[in-house]
């Protein structure tokens, strides 16, 4: 019975991701016969970044992704994604091949891109940094929340030596423990017993690229 609950959520969470796919790639075809709009853009780099392997690991996300990236690094908004608009533009037959729960998606979906820094950082970014190794410092430029019927799904950290990025998974089946990034510095703070103590080393340490 257990494995029988197990299967079904599951296939479940696949559905749902796959409705989302298809809620964007309706928004992109039937938006306009124009190849590029900033709708299409925002719903292909939220459904990238809810990918738990990282934004990039699919090759269609290498495109809007670096995009995003190159805006983020020049100051510019984050993009939107409708989806509730795109999903109530879906056919019925594709609407009644996923579950109710899959086709309310949009509702409480989204992302929200964070700046990093010593009060908002991961754990495991944070570190001693000049002058002289005594200021905090987080070794991410920013954090992008994504967020699905309210519960947050992923959180990448970006700008990482340059373009590195981590990513996060909390969606259903996922171990990461959850945590405050507002209350990283204060963690810490309380395992570090003097500046220089803490190592740059955890920001050098992987990632998805």
């Amino acid at each position: 019975m257990a494995k029988t609950i197990i299967d079904e959520n599951v296939r479940s969470q696949k559905l749902d991701r796959k409705f989302l796919w298809v809620a964007a790639s309706g928004a992109i075809s039937i938006a306009s016969p124009s190849p590029v709009f900033a709708d299409d853009w925002g719903c292909q780099v939220l459904l990238c970044l809810a990918d738990p392997r990282g934004p990039e690991t699919e090759s269609e996300c290498k495109p809007p992704i670096e995009k995003l990236w190159n805006a983020l690094e020049h100051g510019k908004s984050f993009p939107t994604c409708d989806l509730n608009s795109s999903a109530a533009n879906l056919s019925p037959d594709v609407r009644s091949s996923v579950p109710a729960s899959a086709r309310n998606a949009g509702q409480g979906t989204g992302a929200q891109n964070v700046g990093a820094g010593p009060n908002y950082c991961s754990p495991n970014l944070l570190f001693w940094g000049p002058p002289e190794q005594s200021m905090l410092t987080c070794g991410a430029r920013g954090a992008i929340n994504v967020t699905i019927d309210n519960h947050i799904f992923t959180r990448v950290w970006w700008g990482i030596n340059g373009k590195t990025t981590v990513t996060e998974f909390y969606g259903q089946g996922s171990t990461t423990v959850p945590y405050d990034p507002a209350s990283s510095a204060q963690q810490f703070l309380s395992k570090t017993d003097a500046p220089g103590s803490g190592s740059a080393t955890a920001v050098d340490s992987g990632g998805n690229h």
